[in-house]
């Protein structure tokens, strides 16, 4: 492992929590956005991560202990081909629409976008858990920031030597 693996590692989390926290700032400023260019009310939001298979010495070494350990019950270990060699922690980030189709009606008959009936459909978007998906996002990008500072303090006094 290089110098700065853990400058890639914070740094692609800060990225993954920046376009999470983009996302869950655009869920709440939408929560009454009854029509959008595609047509029909605003669709949520939603941020999904998934890591990238690890490459490199730290898989060689795990997948070295994997195979010296010696198997006492078959439930301990599971076969080979069950665990991956590993995951490093950097990871994809995409941000896609919501696939569901929730939407609520509200009774507002003046409004334009209102049915025959007087119903108006809008997005299905609850503002307290975009409120707690966004804290939890400040969280996570703060730790890694912490974990970048710790990283290039530590590589400083390395030079210092």
């Amino acid at each position: 492992m290089g110098l700065f693996v853990s400058f890639d590692l914070s740094a692609s989390g800060l990225s993954a929590m920046r376009r999470k926290m983009d996302a869950t700032a655009a869920n709440i400023a939408n929560a009454e956005t009854t029509r959008t260019p595609e047509g029909g009310p605003y669709r949520r939001q939603v941020t999904s991560f998934r890591a990238n298979p690890a490459k490199g010495a730290f898989a060689d070494q795990l997948s070295k202990a994997r195979t010296s350990l010696r198997r006492t019950d078959s439930r301990h270990i599971q076969p080979k081909n069950t665990i991956r060699a590993g995951e490093k922690s950097i990871p994809t980030t995409e941000t896609q629409v919501s696939r569901s189709e929730a939407v609520r009606f509200e009774y507002m008959p003046g409004h334009p976008d209102a049915d025959a009936d007087g119903f108006v459909a809008l997005p299905d978007i609850d503002i307290l858990t975009e409120m707690v998906e966004m804290m939890t996002s400040v969280r996570a990008y703060e730790a890694n920031a912490t974990a970048l500072d710790a990283a290039k303090q530590m590589a400083q006094r390395a030079l210092d030597i």
